[in-house]
């Protein structure tokens, strides 16, 4: 399962690409909104070391200016994917722009029936949001299970991104449902690599080496 890093934060972003979790990006109006950044520059910065997808999220909400601002993102480098609503207008604009080789990722995905929509249109990437899921009683990770069943009887090459992940557990339940990448937030990354076993482990041989120097040191 590939892993995006869901900020607008350059910095969040870079750390998790040096521990090897960055094989793509997400960005929403939200997140760029709280750095009080230009939303430009800071596709400009991520685009210098990210290769992977890096998603785009148009603001407008009808077809012709959902086109226009896609169009425009599409420039902004050859990684970029547009995200767009799942909404009729949405749709409409996804399959102009998948006519056109534009990367796209179908956000706000709450239910299979709005999933296979998507990749009948051809999306490139479909967003079920997990953790808002789970807020309102409902499965989650189910509902990636069941995409990938329906995707999987139907041969759609549409990949199913993992959003609104909230804890470590999300991660591992929606590589185990078969999610093709899942999006963390930096600090849910952040929280994977932790556990009080290793670091008692690593202790314990620490103590039990004293002050000894490495040999490969010596």
């Amino acid at each position: 399962m590939r892993t995006y890093i869901d900020s607008a934060e350059v910095e969040n972003v870079r750390e998790a690409y040096e521990l090897g979790l960055v094989d793509g990006v997400t960005t929403n109006p939200s997140l760029v909104a709280g750095t009080d950044r230009e939303y430009r520059d800071i596709i400009d910065e991520l685009t210098e070391f990210v290769d992977g997808p890096i998603s785009v999220e148009v603001i407008a909400t009808d077809y012709e200016e959902m086109l226009e601002e896609a169009r425009e993102y599409d420039t902004w480098g050859d990684n970029i994917a547009v995200k767009l609503p799942m909404t009729r207008d949405g749709m409409k604009a996804l399959r102009t722009l998948t006519a056109e080789g534009v990367q796209t990722n179908i956000t706000l995905i709450f239910s299979v029936n709005q999933a296979l929509i998507a990749a009948k249109n051809g999306a490139t990437m479909v967003s079920p949001f997990i953790g808002r899921l789970d807020d309102n009683g409902h499965d989650g990770v189910g509902l990636i299970e069941d995409i990938r069943e329906v995707y999987d009887n139907y041969d759609f090459e549409t990949d199913i991104l993992a959003a609104s992940l909230r804890h470590p557990y999300h991660v591992q339940e929606v590589a185990k449902a078969g999610a093709d990448i899942a999006t963390l937030p930096p600090s849910v990354a952040d929280k994977m690599f932790d556990h009080p076993r290793t670091d008692s482990g690593l202790e314990a041989f620490l103590d039990d080496w004293g002050d000894r120097e490495s040999p490969a040191l010596k």
